[in-house]
């Protein structure tokens, strides 16, 4: 698991844990509650990102300290106002008001606002499941957006958008909620990578059938169960190929 994963998955936990809920005075966790920026400072700090051991404290001066750990300022690549380009760990900052995390699939968490509706003086926990919470997307508005960049050896198995929609084409992700969870698990972004699936989907396949045959009766796209993932995966029909394998082989012997 990344550093970043692990963070944003801190913050889920926290927000579905009702024994945290909002506090600007007990901030650190010490009764259980954070405010948003000391709830994402810890959970990275928990994570092995050292935001908190650098300095940063509040919103005001996350920016700086963040990008002294390996964050990058990407506000450039994201419409704020949809949240298209946000990738699931990304930090949401408003450097005045307000933080949060993007969770992907069209969701952040944050910490809120306490059950008074004020920042201090409530009772600890979440007492209205709102204080400490998952939501839509929303543009704050925000000011800046903060990506973590991982070194090269906190997730050698990481894979590109591409390669994880081929196997999910495939099959090897499961399906339904199945697929999503363990999508979102893994740290990959559900929506980018269903829309790279669809994009897959929609582009018939580069080479003629009997070409990709004759290379199958050659091998050179494996055996069995290996074979027809591979296959589905580069947006072949496996039974269309098995079948132009068998009439190719019947050719041949005559």
């Amino acid at each position: 698991m990344t550093k970043i994963e692990r963070a944003i998955q801190l913050m889920e936990e926290w927000a579905e844990d009702d024994s945290h809920g909002y506090d600007q005075m007990y901030r650190w966790g010490e009764r259980g509650d954070f405010d948003c920026s000391s709830a994402i400072i810890q959970a990275c700090e928990n994570a092995g990102i050292p935001v908190k051991s650098n300095g940063a404290t509040y919103t005001g001066n996350m920016l700086e300290v963040f990008k002294k750990c390996g964050f990058r300022d990407v506000t450039n690549q994201v419409n704020c106002a949809t949240g298209a380009g946000l990738i699931r760990g990304d930090v949401l900052l408003n450097l005045v008001h307000h933080t949060a995390m993007y969770c992907g699939n069209g969701k952040e968490v944050e910490a809120s606002i306490n059950e008074k509706g004020t920042t201090t003086g409530g009772i600890p926990g979440d007492q209205t499941g709102r204080e400490f919470l998952i939501r839509s997307y929303r543009n704050y508005p925000w000011t800046h957006i903060l990506r973590y960049k991982e070194t090269p050896g906190d997730d050698p198995a990481k894979k590109t958008i591409t390669e994880v929609a081929r196997e999910v084409i495939a099959g090897i992700w499961g399906d339904g909620d199945e697929r999503k969870n363990a999508l979102i698990h893994a740290g990959y972004d559900y929506g980018a990578v269903q829309a790279e699936v669809n994009r897959l989907l929609s582009e018939a396949p580069a080479r003629p059938v009997k070409e990709i045959a004759w290379e199958v009766i050659s091998g050179k796209w494996g055996y069995g169960d290996d074979r027809r993932n591979r296959l589905i995966a580069a947006g072949y029909d496996y039974d269309e190929v098995q079948r132009m394998v068998n009439r190719l082989l019947k050719e041949a012997t005559g």
